[in-house]
């Protein structure tokens, strides 16, 4: 074989597996395959964006005696943000505490503690209305929250890897060291 053939049969085998790495791309987990609107505005977000991440759900509202957790929240999405976490809030009203327009609560929660964590529309966090994330997260057996703010720590393959309740700080040794060790484990 020739200097010619060689270069050719290289360049056919670069082609056919580039093609097939393309092919193997991850694809989004069915948990994170949603598309859900911002707190913010209502423009549709998909979560698969946050693919590959470590994520912390959590149930708020503004008016509920757990509502200072949301500084806490913050506190802990700033410093796990560069190694890989994400905290996603859902503000609901299903225990009676969430008051206001989606901008309200977008206001509220950026005006008193500072929240810059992605924040979804104001939506069902139990029973049969839940919004998709929440049902994802009762599919794999985590438990429906309570009250405002549980906590629900999925890992970077999108899977839920335990469920917090509302007393356990944001910011707490048990909540923070599951954290550590989910962004230490490879999806």
């Amino acid at each position: 074989m020739n200097a010619k053939h060689l270069l050719l049969s290289g360049i056919l085998l670069w082609a056919a597996l580039g093609s097939s790495c393309a092919l193997a791309a991850p694809v989004c987990p069915a948990s994170l395959n949603l598309t859900l609107p911002r707190l913010q505005d209502e423009k549709p977000q998909s979560l698969c964006q946050y693919e590959g991440k470590v994520i912390l759900v959590v149930n708020t509202a503004s008016y509920c005696g757990f509502t200072y957790q949301y500084k806490a929240l913050e506190a802990v999405h700033a410093k796990y943000q560069p190694e890989g976490l994400v905290v996603l809030g859902f503000p609901s009203n299903d225990f009676a505490q969430e008051k206001g327009s989606d901008k309200e609560i977008a206001e509220f929660c950026e005006n008193t503690f500072g929240v810059k964590f992605p924040m979804f529309a104001a939506s069902h966090v139990k029973g049969d209305q839940a919004n998709p994330v929440f049902k994802s997260l009762f599919s794999q057996g985590a438990t429906p929250p309570r009250w405002n703010f549980y906590k629900y720590l999925v890992g970077r393959d999108g899977k839920l890897i335990d469920s917090y309740n509302s007393t356990v700080e944001p910011d707490g040794k048990s909540l923070t060291n599951a954290i550590e060790q989910a962004l230490k484990a490879q999806p």
